[in-house]
């Protein structure tokens, strides 16, 4: 009732403004027509003049009414330069924060519902840096004034800010204005003050808020800083800790531009990818393949069987490939490359120091102008009763256990849906492992579309492992020799047993032991950063898992790329990290892969989709591999080849998936896919079938026919409509 009532009112006062001709009296020529006369009335009234100009000039930008422009130059005209300029400085800014004020009630809560989504990227950069944008328009007065008040009004831009900004950002042009009305009898035309000369002006003005973000940048480094002494000189450009594969490119890009780099490592070189993550379950995953294959043979036409092996030389394996790839990651590589690296641990001791504890005991203090926190992650550990008591494993503890074994586990608890237990679960299965995998959800993967989290489940259970979703562990118990995890589904409690327990409930940010407290910077599951990732001190830099929020290997050199950049050439130029198109995988068999949206994230975030869809199963590559279980799913804008998303199960998926990462990247449709020459027999040819799917859904009917007709005619015949009629009459008449 109150915004009903509000709207009547500005319709009545915007009615009443055209109903009086108030707009025809608002015009250039008739002020220079009623000059004298409204001359004489302010001399007889100067301040009843003043006071009912000001307020109806409130009003005419409260309403956004046209005419302002004219108002501003009869301030001068009427009262001179200053007392005209204070006039029209203080009630343009009351009247446009009244505009503001009503658009804000009118529209916000409406418009943030409807498109809050779409505006999160809006929103929270005017949340930042609002202040500088609107004063950035002010200043250039292309963007209409009234314009400026309603769409600002939609941002969560504070009114008092609002206001300020909008006092301090239209000083300029009122001056401007203003002095030209006190030459109103030399003004034919309001092209005479806006004359691309003094469009010029503006639009060089438009330079200032850059400058005064900057200066607010050095304020705002002084302030963070103020507490600390800087160093007179540095022994390094840049710090790295961790040399996992954020520090690893970080130093690798930091030698490559001949900048001096220390890399601080305190476990092994390479880090989780490499020793206990990425690397050994691909190793795990690719046995485990063959011997599925193996006993499936008969699939291929051979004689199939249960496979022979040793688990321990399963093992040993895995390990032989950690040492394979380990000179790509060695101490020896990165120094022969330029890189100093130290064996310790490294911790912050001011925005500038790092002190790193030796492996010999000794310790050492390093200066370096940047820094840059590339710790990694760890296995996250659940709070649960009895947990220690019975002993766990984790992604990371799990290949030292059992490569001293000599059989694989035999009943093995996986806890955890997400992508590390389903691989894993798998894996041990096809090896010979009893599995049960236990998930809170109601469904494995649950970041993935239901289709594709069935299709998993539904390929676990197949390779034997028991699959429990809707389970919450509540703890664990060691009774009679026996192992259990007490479990509570639909509202009872369920007993699992088990021999081995694997944690894989996801990953959490190393965060202690590093200094960030001592410094102050913010942590809440991850190192807090900006968009140029940096932290609370703009030299002190975090990348990779530490500072999500993917934990991916290539995001996380991704991301090393632009904290080294910005670490080294920062006061030059700065760039936001980009995670528009982040692609994954699960390497499960067979393999889900995504970049961008799938079909739930689309529906949540109310973005509007269509869906592109080709079975794996109508592939010829894919049948003649026996792997023809899987899709390739497309999501495009409506009516539009442009890809808003991409899933594909099956066979190499992740390998497949790599053109559409390219073509969203580069801003290619399914048009361009289409038209790319794809090798026959492959599996990536269904991303060009995918492609003409989705081309046969969209095709030009109306011009197909007038085609069809065209080529009727290149043969000297009828139409095939007519004919087509004549021989349905000729049928029926036959029956008749």
């Amino acid at each position: 009732m109150r915004r009903l009532l509000l709207i009547l009112v500005l319709a009545a006062l915007v009615a009443a403004f055209f109903l009086f001709d108030l707009d025809k009296q608002l015009t250039l020529e008739a002020l220079k027509q009623h000059q004298a006369d409204i001359a004489d009335f302010k001399a007889d009234n100067p301040w009843l003049m003043a006071g009912a100009f000001f307020v109806f000039y409130v009003l005419v930008t409260a309403l956004s009414l046209p005419g302002a422009a004219i108002m501003t130059l009869a301030a001068g005209a009427l009262f001179g330069l200053w007392q005209g300029f204070v006039l029209v400085s203080f009630a343009s800014t009351i009247g446009a924060t009244l505009a503001f004020l009503v658009a804000r009630f009118l529209l916000h809560d409406a418009v943030q519902r409807r498109f809050g989504d779409k505006l999160k990227a809006i929103n929270a950069g005017v949340a930042r840096d609002g202040a500088f944008y609107l004063f950035s328009l002010r200043l250039v007065p292309v963007f209409p004034f009234f314009l400026i008040n309603i769409l600002m009004a939609l941002t969560p831009i504070k009114a008092a800010t609002f206001y300020w900004v909008s006092q301090l950002g239209m000083v300029a042009g009122t001056l401007v204005y203003v002095n030209a009305g006190t030459q109103l009898a030399a003004i034919d035309s309001l092209a005479g003050i806006l004359s691309p000369g003094l469009l010029l002006s503006f639009a060089l003005l438009g330079i200032f808020p850059l400058v005064a973000r900057a200066l607010v940048r050095v304020i705002q480094r002084r302030r963070v800083y103020r507490n600390w002494t800087r160093p007179r000189h540095y022994d390094r450009n840049l710090i790295v800790i961790g040399a996992g594969a954020a520090g690893l490119v970080s130093a690798y890009i930091a030698a490559a531009v001949k900048a001096k780099v220390t890399l601080v490592e305190d476990h092994k070189m390479g880090g989780d990818c490499l020793n206990t993550g990425c690397v050994p379950s691909k190793a795990l995953i690719r046995s485990a393949r063959l011997a599925h294959q193996i006993k499936h043979a008969d699939r291929y036409g051979l004689e199939g069987g249960n496979p022979a092996f040793s688990f321990k030389a399963v093992m040993a394996r895995i390990q032989a490939v950690i040492r394979k790839i380990e000179p790509h990651d060695s101490i020896e590589r990165y120094t022969k490359l330029g890189v100093e690296v130290l064996t310790g641990y490294g911790k912050l001791i001011d925005p500038w120091t790092v002190e790193v504890t030796l492996h010999d005991g000794s310790t050492r203090r390093l200066t370096a102008r940047s820094i840059i926190i590339a710790a990694g992650a760890r296995p996250l550990v659940p709070a649960l009763p009895g947990l220690e008591q019975v002993g766990y494993l984790t992604s990371d503890t799990l290949w030292e256990e059992f490569a001293r074994r000599e059989q694989a586990p035999h009943r093995l608890l996986v806890l955890g849906g997400g992508p590390i237990g389903c691989e894993l679960a798998q894996s041990f299965a096809r090896l010979g492992s009893k599995v049960t995998q236990a998930e809170l959800a109601d469904r494995l993967m649950a970041r993935e579309d239901t289709e594709v989290s069935q299709l998993v489940e539904n390929a676990l259970t197949k390779d034997g492992v028991r699959v429990l979703t809707g389970h919450t562990a509540l703890r664990f118990e060691l009774r009679d020799g026996r192992k259990l995890m007490i479990a509570e589904h639909q509202g009872k409690e369920v007993e699992i047993e088990f021999d081995d327990l694997l944690l894989a409930l996801g990953r959490s940010a190393r965060l202690q032991g590093y200094g960030l407290e001592r410094l102050g910077i913010q942590t809440n599951r991850t190192v807090q950063t900006n968009d140029y990732l940096e932290t609370l001190y703009p030299n002190i830099y975090a990348a990779g898992d530490v500072a999500g929020p993917y934990q991916f290997t290539h995001t996380a050199a991704h991301m090393a790329w632009y904290a080294t950049v910005n670490a080294l050439f920062g006061n030059l130029k700065r760039f936001r990290v980009d995670y528009r198109v982040i692609p994954w995988a699960t390497f499960v068999a067979p393999e889900v892969a995504r970049v961008g949206l799938n079909e739930q994230e689309a529906e949540e975030k109310g973005i509007a989709f269509e869906v592109t869809r080709y079975g794996l199963d109508d592939l010829d590559r894919a049948i003649a591999d026996g792997t023809d279980e899987g899709f390739v799913k497309v999501l495009t804008m409506p009516g539009k080849d442009k890809i808003l998303g991409v899933t594909i199960v099956g066979e190499h998926a992740g390998d497949l998936l790599a053109e559409y990462v390219l073509a969203m990247k580069q801003g290619l449709g399914l048009n361009k896919i289409l038209g790319t020459i794809h090798i026959y027999p492959t599996l990536v040819e269904a991303n060009k079938y995918a492609a003409g799917e989705w081309k046969r859904a969209h095709a030009p009917e109306r011009l197909l026919s007038w085609v069809g007709r065209y080529h009727d005619w290149r043969r000297g015949g009828r139409s095939s409509d007519t004919e087509q009629s004549k021989t349905k009459a000729g049928e029926e008449e036959v029956s008749r």
